[in-house]
């Protein structure tokens, strides 16, 4: 060994020309939940619903608990999608739709996500990017679907994103 480095791989998810279509992405490791996130998650947003804090209310609805914060559970199921699709290779999230959450996720319940590409097209407006569907699966160890969404993002291509941090690195471009 020279004692100096060798080339430097830096963590990314996958460009807009990687990411292929009906291919299941599993996002691994799991995030066990836990009480305190919820708690967290739910004062920080300023949402004081009962179902989400009172244990004693909580026990006497339909499912005899406190049940984790919808908001946080759609937010950790993208979370865990990006550093395998998106991280540093994304434009811009453009939207969520059709955000289902068909069955509770509990305090202790650990969740897993996959995401499928459901489409990609390039962006007639934006030259070396692209709009990619995904639909993300958040489901519980027990395998129960606990959320669903699907999100389009704006995507970097490779070959357009490399042109662009050359240029900045050269002070051609501005960020």
């Amino acid at each position: 060994m020279s004692g100096r480095p060798g080339r430097v791989v830096e963590q990314r998810g996958l460009y807009f020309d990687e990411l292929e279509e009906d291919v299941v992405y599993a996002h691994r490791p799991g995030r066990t939940v836990t009480e305190t996130d919820n708690v967290l998650f739910t004062t920080m947003t300023m949402n004081t619903q009962a179902l989400h804090l009172d244990a004693a209310w909580s026990a006497g609805q339909p499912f005899g608990q406190r049940l984790m914060n919808s908001m946080f559970t759609l937010a950790t199921v993208v979370g865990q999608s990006v550093p395998q699709l998106t991280q540093g290779t994304i434009v811009a999230q453009l939207g969520l739709t059709d955000v289902t959450f068909p069955h509770p996720l509990y305090h202790g319940d650990t969740l897993y996500t996959e995401t499928v590409v459901t489409g990609r097209r390039l962006s007639a407006s934006r030259p070396g990017q692209g709009i990619v569907t995904m639909k993300h699966t958040g489901k519980n160890q027990h395998g129960d679907v606990v959320a669903l969404a699907t999100r389009s993002c704006l995507m970097w291509t490779r070959e357009a994103h490399a042109a662009r941090k050359e240029a900045v690195q050269q002070g051609t471009m501005d960020t």
